[in-house]
């Protein structure tokens, strides 16, 4: 059975899926950014998460993420599988594939639409631990899902030898700290504005959708705190604030740092499945203006950014529709 020490890294990237320009996963653009994204600083790596657009993906997409992951992070990295399912046995299925696929670790969603009891969410969570040996982190992001995990039941999920941590984007720093307090839990940013605020209070670390941009200042940030560098963390925390902005205001994140990533040339395409679609003409002028105010982040030179507002606009349905089993 696995331990309490940390099996997934501090700075985790909620990884964008690149898609050709016909809604097909771009392989070679996974791995460069796979790599690029390690190169710079991230220790962790969730695929098929909600920035990888989990919803629109196919098991097997989703299982060949955690294969090519792997092989392109080559120890460098953890791999962690992301979105789980709002059906239980398919998240079970789903789990015990990723694990058999190469998978470090499991990112737990809480299940969306059904919107079920704390005791449904509670044997949803411990049947997906019980299914494999992997470590889990419990995903609680009520605006997605329609339910928060609430603090007494975290308390008693935290009780499971493979429950480790959670990944908050709930935004309530006091219930944080009665967590950290009361648990052995490992609590991972999810909200990439207040990931230094989270840090601050005992926070692990983050899983982020800026950091596909910019995992550099990210693991300056972590590295800082870990060493007590208030300065430093400070620092690095200041100069991302306007690309935050520009990835998590304006249209959903994988929208925005697809838009950026590709006007970076980081990516083949801006591509993404409907029910997503590119920025419209004022949400790309928006972005733009956010970026022209990014200043002082040694590893990102928007010198050459150019943005493609045609490439990205629309969205884009697969040959294969579909989550499937």
């Amino acid at each position: 059975m696995i331990t309490k020490e940390n099996p997934f890294g501090q700075v985790l990237v909620a990884l964008v899926t690149p898609f050709t320009a016909e809604g097909e996963v771009d392989w070679p653009s996974v791995e460069k950014h796979i790599d690029n994204v390690i190169s710079h600083g991230a220790d962790g790596i969730v695929v098929s998460g909600t920035t990888g657009e989990t919803s629109t993906l196919t098991d097997a997409e989703k299982l060949q993420l955690v294969q090519v992951a792997k092989s392109v992070s080559a120890g460098r990295a953890k791999v962690l599988t992301g979105g789980g399912s709002n059906e239980t046995a398919h998240a079970m299925q789903l789990a015990r594939q990723s694990e058999k696929a190469g998978a470090d670790g499991n990112l737990v969603v809480t299940p969306y639409y059904n919107k079920p009891t704390q005791a449904g969410l509670l044997t949803h969570f411990r049947m997906i631990a019980d299914s494999t040996d992997l470590p889990v982190i419990l995903y609680d992001i009520p605006g997605r899902t329609g339910v928060p995990i609430k603090y007494e039941t975290i308390l008693r999920l935290a009780k499971h030898p493979n429950i480790l941590a959670i990944k908050d984007a709930k935004g309530d720093f006091s219930e944080v700290s009665r967590v950290i307090n009361q648990t052995d839990l490992m609590y991972f940013s999810g909200d990439d504005a207040n990931v230094l605020p989270h840090l601050s209070i005992g926070a692990t670390g983050l899983i982020g959708v800026t950091n596909n941009i910019a995992s550099g200042p990210y693991r300056v940030m972590v590295d800082a705190v870990n060493a007590g560098d208030l300065a430093t963390a400070t620092a690095a925390h200041q100069a991302l604030e306007p690309l935050v902005r520009a990835v998590m205001t304006h249209v959903p994140g994988t929208v925005a740092a697809k838009y950026i990533l590709h006007g970076l040339g980081r990516i083949s395409s801006p591509r993404v499945r409907l029910p997503l679609v590119g920025p419209e003409e004022w949400e790309a002028a928006q972005i733009e203006n956010e970026i022209d105010l990014v200043k002082g982040i040694p590893s990102i030179d928007f010198t050459n950014f150019r943005p493609d507002r045609n490439a990205a606009a629309g969205g884009a349905l697969p040959k294969v529709a579909g989550t499937t089993r």
